[in-house]
């Protein structure tokens, strides 16, 4: 699987980098206070940090998860390559096992499309970027996956396939989903989908 860093990571990798000029102390400084609260629990301890210091919640969530050194793949990119194989597999196990495949061989064909195409897996869904998102996967159920497609200003007809999402209106950039229950509904006409949301992407 073709992978890239999920743009959630570089910007929490950002956000550390320039802590010490957000906050005038850097992100060592802050996990001595956060270890001296004695907390073992993120949402605790950053909940302890907004208090004491006004922090935002993002800001002291991040401070804590990394002095407690809890997920460190939200924040530091070369954990996140690590695990995001984990992260894809996690999301089609125990009861949603037999989606694997279908999860499996989207990426494969959301990754043929270019060299650029790559795979970004979350905790809850599984991103295909070029520039941008141009299609995701995710598991709508334990029998069914959702391909979501980015098709703002797509000139075609849209075919019954394709649900829109209500994501043009609200500027999401997932505005259409397709319902994926077996390998075989993998078809050209998915296919064609597909490549119209990547080649949108073009910038």
């Amino acid at each position: 699987m073709r992978l890239k860093v999920h743009p959630v990571v570089s910007h929490m990798k950002a956000m550390l980098a320039s802590m010490k000029a957000r906050t005038g102390k850097s992100p060592d400084d802050w996990a001595t206070i956060v270890l001296r609260y004695g907390a073992t629990d993120v949402n605790k301890a950053a909940a302890q940090l907004k208090a004491d210091y006004g922090l935002g919640k993002p800001t002291a969530w991040l401070l804590a998860s990394r002095a407690l050194g809890e997920t460190p793949e939200d924040y530091d990119e070369a954990a996140y390559l690590s695990a995001a194989t984990d992260l894809f597999n996690a999301q089609f196990a125990g009861k949603k096992a037999e989606l694997a495949p279908i999860a499996q061989a989207l990426a494969t064909e959301a990754t043929s499309l270019g060299d650029d195409a790559r795979v970004s897996p979350t905790k809850t869904m599984v991103p295909f970027y070029r520039h941008h998102v141009f299609a995701q996967v995710k598991a709508a159920t334990q029998k069914r996956v959702d391909l979501g497609l980015a098709l703002k200003g797509c000139d075609g007809p849209i075919d019954e396939r394709l649900k829109p999402t209500g994501g043009a209106a609200k500027g999401d950039r997932i505005t259409h989903v397709i319902g994926i229950f077996a390998l075989a509904d993998i078809d050209d006409q998915l296919r064609k989908w597909l490549k119209i949301a990547y080649e949108l992407d073009e910038k």
